[in-house]
């Protein structure tokens, strides 16, 4: 993860622009995160929540509008990321510096939720994250993951990836900020939705479904029963 840590760290200060222009129905994909994370049981919205992968914190502020009293976690290996997500989110976070290959902080957790992160990931570590998660989430605690999938085809996959490009120039993506695009996923390992649905049943997650999809981005979620 060397390599791939010190790319983000170069683009943190730039990562939340392109971002928006590279990510379809961009207030429909993270804002189906807190729908999800709303069917925790619970008392209230007093929500313990681990966000992997948080990056700069754009969906973890995402997810704090929607619950006023909710606590977050953010766990990343972009020291320069979760600052300036500190310097947003405030008293409200808790950084910390970590690998999910490695593991993830301790819970119990009312949610874990994770946005465009877990894609970095073989499927033998995105695996091993999924049941990290099922063990450190609370009984009835939620897991939401908006991703970047891949198509059930190559000619699907090839469909995608030139949709993906069009419709970034569209939004007005400038031809440096799809190169880095491009380097950012060249460390990518996309699996099909229908697999990492299938690996959440496996390990024991219930109700898991798919709330949003659109191309090569979905969001879906497990909970822990």
């Amino acid at each position: 993860m060397a390599k791939a840590t010190s790319v983000f760290d170069k683009q943190a200060a730039t990562y939340r622009g392109p971002r928006e222009k590279l990510i379809p129905q961009l207030e429909r994909f993270y804002g189906t995160v807190p729908e999800a994370v709303g069917l925790a049981a619970g008392e209230g919205d007093s929500l313990r929540i681990l966000d992997l992968g948080a990056g700069t914190g754009m969906l973890s502020m995402v997810v704090a509008d929607a619950f006023p009293a909710a606590s977050f976690t953010l766990f990343d290996f972009s020291p320069r990321m979760l600052d300036q997500a500190s310097e947003i989110l405030g008293d409200r976070a808790v950084t910390v510096v970590g690998d999910m290959y490695e593991g993830i902080p301790s819970g119990p957790w009312d949610a874990v939720v994770s946005a465009l992160a877990i894609h970095h990931m073989t499927d033998q570590g995105k695996q091993a994250v999924y049941e990290a998660v099922f063990r450190e989430l609370r009984p009835g605690g939620i897991f939401v993951n908006a991703e970047h999938v891949l198509a059930e085809t190559p000619e699907m996959h090839d469909y995608f990836a030139e949709w993906h490009r069009l419709q970034a120039y569209e939004k007005g993506l400038t031809d440096a900020e799809w190169a880095d695009t491009v380097e950012r996923m060249s460390h990518d390992h996309l699996s099909p939705l229908s697999e990492q649905l299938g690996w959440l049943r496996e390990i024991g997650f219930t109700d898991v479904e798919c709330l949003l999809k659109d191309h090569g981005f979905a969001v879906f979620f497990g909970r822990r029963p």
